[in-house]
């Protein structure tokens, strides 16, 4: 295969800031279709793309080999299933779907049609996550016992954009990230039990989750609230060597939010977490390089058969297992064992 030709469904902030630089800034990738009511906003980060009007539109392109299905929620898995069926290969925004019975449908269609489907969870590449993986690997905190990550916000404003009232507020806008973290590092948990609530005064979804996933000696606490005056913790990890205290977020979003764009020190996050020791000694933690262009040169290589899909749609039916399990939590108020 020579240039992959990709096409993209939506341009608000996945679009804009997620997809269309790292597309850009992915060797032998080039954005040739996007479909938006808004030319002007496209053509003013990406002047020479084809901007259409419908999904039709888009998939009708011969020279398109990849879609991205950035559109809301609801829409993803019809927009997935439609490219499928046009013979494209599929890169689906988290959520995968608004359900675990529409992502299944997805994967099937995937076999069924022989195309490559793989779900953004981007944050795999984050440069705090990346730095947790590598303590635990060198086995500088021992046995984890207990790891909280938190996506908290100062959002007391009720928006009006669709997300501020999306199918599953929060926990399917936040909980993907969080949860793919945390089977990525410990697998499918035994158990979910969730409180997931709309806390903020005339809030239309979900702006808050507290869930908590059991593993057989480990216990991981998923956090986010729209309500969080002070937002800086990220994780805090105890395990029977110590334990890891990481501030702030990974910079890559904040950067392409700026109109940055990757390159050069792309995804240095100054920021380093603490490690207590044993006997009480702290000491600062350099983070590893954080560095979404990994996972788009990884998913080049696998359209091109060079390579593993870098998300497979098994990891991310997983990940919506976790969260179709969080929902029926919070809805009877109890555990539910997977």
């Amino acid at each position: 295969m020579n240039e992959i030709g990709v096409g993209l469904i939506g341009y608000g902030l996945g679009g804009r800031a997620f997809h269309a630089p790292y597309v850009a800034a992915t060797p032998g990738m080039a954005l040739r279709a996007v479909v938006s009511r808004d030319a002007a906003k496209v053509h003013a980060d990406v002047p020479d793309v084809a901007v259409v009007a419908s999904v039709e539109a888009l998939l009708a392109h011969a020279n398109i080999d990849l879609v991205i299905v950035c559109s809301p929620d609801a829409l993803h898995a019809d927009h997935a299933l439609a490219a499928l069926q046009a013979g494209k290969h599929v890169l689906v925004d988290k959520p995968f779907a608004t359900s675990l019975a529409d992502a299944r449908r997805v994967a099937s269609e995937a076999d069924a049609c022989g195309r490559l489907l793989t779900v953004f969870h981007n944050r795999r590449w984050d440069a705090d996550f990346l730095t947790l993986r590598r303590l635990i690997a060198e086995g500088t905190l021992g046995r984890i016992v207990e790891l909280e990550s938190r996506f908290d916000r100062w959002r007391p404003a009720v928006g009006s954009h669709w997300k501020d009232a999306r199918q599953g507020g929060s926990w399917l806008d936040l909980g993907p990230h969080l949860v793919d973290q945390a089977v990525q590092l410990f697998g499918r948990p035994h158990a979910v039990l969730a409180d997931i609530a709309a806390l903020r005064e005339g809030a239309p979804a979900p702006d808050y989750f507290h869930a908590v996933l059991r593993y057989p000696r480990c216990r991981v606490v998923l956090h986010s609230s729209k309500l969080a005056a002070d937002h800086g913790v990220r994780f805090a990890v105890h395990g029977t060597g110590g334990s890891w205290v990481k501030r702030g977020l990974d910079p890559q979003e904040a950067a392409t939010l700026a109109g940055e764009r990757p390159g050069g020190d792309w995804g240095l996050d100054p920021v380093a977490g603490v490690f207590t020791d044993r006997e009480g000694g702290a000491t600062p933690v350099v983070n590893e390089r954080g560095d979404y262009r990994l996972f788009w040169q990884a998913l080049a290589a696998a359209i091109r058969g060079e390579g593993p899909n870098p998300v497979p749609p098994s990891e991310a039916l997983t990940v919506m297992e976790i969260l179709e399990a969080g929902l029926r939590s919070t809805e009877k108020r109890c555990e539910v064992r997977l």
